[in-house]
């Protein structure tokens, strides 16, 4: 979606109609719930974890288009803050919902430029990678230091969490290389399958269509 789209008053009518406002709204709310049912990976530090709130906001990117994405996203961080509350001032809730809109945005966009399977695989592909470098760079630069200060813990001590896992984890750039970017790539992949095997079933639901 262009930005001369996305300016379009008929293309912002379409965007806030009632029913996509309504399933915005009911997508927004099931992800923040699956955003809570999280769980530890074995060969992670024990504070990165993994969870398939993303499921939703790309059925939505997908239906309705990366803007309503966008929105899902927002809403999910938003309601995660104020019923979970925030440990990072905000900074690591940000920092979510940048990691949440590389992953959707890239997808949902190739996905709109022509709706169908190869497009669709291409943009979670493609949606995953951008999502990986993001999310490693603002690790890097900003999640691991402000957690490190939240939690009152050095980050060399973050580090060596990593290291009694996987001895090449040694730094920070080591860290974020088998640390950060496993998870994401796991994510993204077991989230792209997720959304590949239900959309064809919900989307009639989503576009307000019998099955």
């Amino acid at each position: 979606m262009t930005n001369e789209q996305i300016l379009n008053p008929k293309v912002r009518g379409r965007l806030f109609s009632a029913r996509n406002v309504a399933v915005i709204g009911v997508l927004g709310a099931l992800a923040t719930v699956l955003m809570t049912l999280e769980f530890p990976l074995p060969f992670l530090p024990p504070f990165y974890k993994l969870d398939f709130s993303e499921v939703p906001v790309l059925l939505g990117g997908f239906a309705i288009g990366p803007m309503a994405g966008v929105l899902i996203e927002a809403i999910k961080v938003v309601l995660h803050m104020l019923f979970a509350g925030t440990q990072t001032a905000g900074v690591g809730d940000l920092a979510n919902f940048l990691i949440g809109c590389a992953f959707v945005v890239p997808a949902a966009v190739l996905y709109r430029s022509k709706k169908n399977r190869a497009h669709a695989v291409a943009g979670m592909a493609v949606g995953t990678a951008v999502m990986t470098v993001i999310g490693g760079l603002l690790n890097a630069a900003v999640l691991l230091p402000v957690y490190a200060v939240a939690f009152h813990l050095p980050l060399d001590q973050i580090i060596a969490m990593g290291t009694e896992l996987n001895a090449n984890i040694v730094d920070l750039p080591t860290f974020v290389f088998f640390a950060t970017t496993p998870l994401n790539l796991l994510k993204g992949v077991l989230v792209s399958i997720l959304v590949f095997i239900l959309y064809k079933h919900v989307s009639p639901l989503l576009h307000g269509k019998r099955a």
